[in-house]
């Protein structure tokens, strides 16, 4: 049986994704791209707590939204734990 981190598909992908690329298969790098995505949790959407009284409208709420910055690194991090 062969143990395969996330790291590990992720790197096979991305070099499909690159085989792709320099073959010039758009549908190919998509599917690659979609299924890294899948696996990073970046294709869900992610709610978060927001004080209410920190925002007065709705754009500063999505730019509070926007500027979180341990977004990426918390959905990598579900995504090693889901997986």
């Amino acid at each position: 049986m062969i143990n395969l981190t996330l790291d590990d598909l992720l790197d096979q992908l991305e070099e499909a994704r690159q085989m792709a690329i320099e073959e010039r298969k758009p549908s190919a790098m998509i599917q690659a791209t979609a299924t890294m995505a899948k696996l990073t949790g970046l294709d869900k959407p992610v709610l978060k707590d927001v004080n209410a009284d920190a925002v007065q409208t709705i754009s500063e709420l999505m730019n509070e939204l926007a500027n979180d910055d341990q977004l990426l690194p918390q959905r990598i991090s579900h995504a090693q734990n889901e997986y």
